[in-house]
């Protein structure tokens, strides 16, 4: 249209997808909640005091966006758990910015903007067998964290480390050669900042620790069971190392932003330990 300017026109279009899904009320909040932890459509009902079946509704709403994702539990195959995709909101959240002036854009800042904390939040990493995914979760989040995470991990049911492990950190440049299965009851008595389930059965099963940290559920599958062999199930591994690393990074965020306490004598004397290495 002659005389009307980009800017101008882009007045007449719609809000994006993001602002009309976040916007409403009960849709901000399911997002609130998604985003500390990956949570059961029944705990959501009780957590926001609504009926299933309009917390069902907004859960579908945020699903056709891609927002929100479902998987099977995999301690009760007849349940789900609900996960917020951070990577996919950080992109509509972007694009929110640029469809009201180009200066608005978003761009994701480098890890090492913000100060640094104190000293590295303890993090306490578990699943039932503390041999893949808690072990890779350790892993990444002593390498993407620079010194900002002090990692442990922990199984309910502790087995050998599994090889793929080994193998798919290797491509991330991390040895776990020596690395060794550790129970729960190990640390018990300590202190964390942070206590990560990434095994719905764990959860289930997670004791209780001192000093109240922040409770997190990752709903991982285990990536040994999709597969007869150790080389038919490496494809798995490398899936879970992908999404443990990315939802590593936005736990990186969330660190640098909130204060820490003193550290665990368990997690300062493996900070030492990795330090030495």
């Amino acid at each position: 249209m002659p005389g009307v300017s980009p800017l101008k026109s882009s007045w007449q279009r719609s809000p994006p997808s993001f602002l009309q899904l976040a916007g409403h009320p009960v849709r901000w909040r399911l997002l609130t909640e998604l985003a500390h932890s990956d949570r059961r459509v029944g705990e959501l009902c009780s957590r926001l005091q609504l009926r299933q079946s309009l917390v069902s509704y907004h859960l579908g709403q945020l699903r056709s966006e891609q927002m929100v994702t479902r998987r099977r539990s995999s301690a009760d195959g007849r349940d789900s758990y609900y996960l917020l995709d951070l990577e996919r909101c950080e992109e509509l959240l972007a694009g929110t910015g640029a469809a009201l002036h180009p200066g608005l854009r978003l761009v994701r800042l480098p890890g090492g903007e913000s100060d640094a904390p104190p000293r590295p939040a303890q993090v306490l990493f578990s699943c039932t067998g503390n041999s893949a995914r808690s072990q890779i979760a350790e892993a990444l989040a002593g390498q993407l964290g620079d010194g900002r995470v002090a990692p442990l991990s922990a199984g309910s049911h502790p087995k050998p480390l599994h090889p793929n492990a080994v193998r798919v950190m290797r491509a991330y440049g991390i040895d776990l050669t020596g690395q060794t299965s550790k129970p729960l009851s190990q640390f018990a008595a300590e202190r964390f900042d942070y206590v990560i389930t990434l095994c719905d059965r764990v959860r289930e099963v997670c004791p209780e620790f001192p000093g109240h940290p922040g409770l997190m559920h990752w709903s991982t599958p285990d990536p040994s069971r999709e597969g007869d062999t150790d080389e038919n199930t490496y494809p798995a591994f490398q899936r879970t190392a992908a999404e443990l690393a990315t939802r590593i990074r936005f736990l990186i965020d969330l660190i640098d932003a909130t204060p820490v306490r003193k550290p665990s004598p368990a997690a300062a004397a493996h900070t030492r330990r990795r330090s030495r290495r």
